[in-house]
């Protein structure tokens, strides 16, 4: 079983901004129940489908697969609930991680988040200089919630 062991961080300041090159995603939520997470998304010329189980502390299951963009273009058009969730990411390496920087677009306007993912829980963490307050359990942070109850609602 593939596992995702993130955590998810409010970002400050500007700093990062310098440090990668910004990709545009596109992504949407597909009807799902019990915690369980369906998602298709486009990064840059890349489309994904995206299944994820209910997460226990830092971790969750995860199965992500390639699909033609064209696919991934109807399945965001037909099948998701809208609004989708559009933003810039930066893939940032500090250290031995990359830190995903998120500059969320549209209704998330406003809301920039970097998460890191880990190999092990325990895993120790040293944070950049422009990482903020920790939001890994605050489920309003997560895309899919977004997606539903976007930030500038809040």
């Amino acid at each position: 079983m593939a596992i995702e062991i993130e955590r998810k961080f409010l970002v400050k300041g500007d700093a990062w901004r310098e440090l990668g090159t910004p990709i545009l995603y596109r992504q949407g939520y597909l009807p799902t129940q019990d915690g369980v997470t369906a998602r298709a998304r486009i990064a840059g010329e890349k489309a994904y489908l995206t299944l994820k189980g209910k997460s226990q502390g830092y971790s969750r299951a995860e199965y992500e697969y390639p699909i033609p963009l064209k696919d991934a273009e109807e399945i965001l058009a037909t099948l998701c609930a809208q609004p989708l969730i559009e933003k810039y990411r930066y893939a940032i390496p500090q250290g031995d991680l990359v830190w995903e920087v998120d500059e969320f677009l549209g209704e998330n306007q406003g809301l920039i988040l970097a998460e890191a993912e880990l190999e092990r829980e325990d895993q120790p963490l040293i944070l950049p200089p422009w990482i903020g307050a920790e939001v890994t359990g605050d489920r309003r942070y997560d895309n899919a919630s977004l997606a539903r109850h976007p930030y500038r609602r809040w």
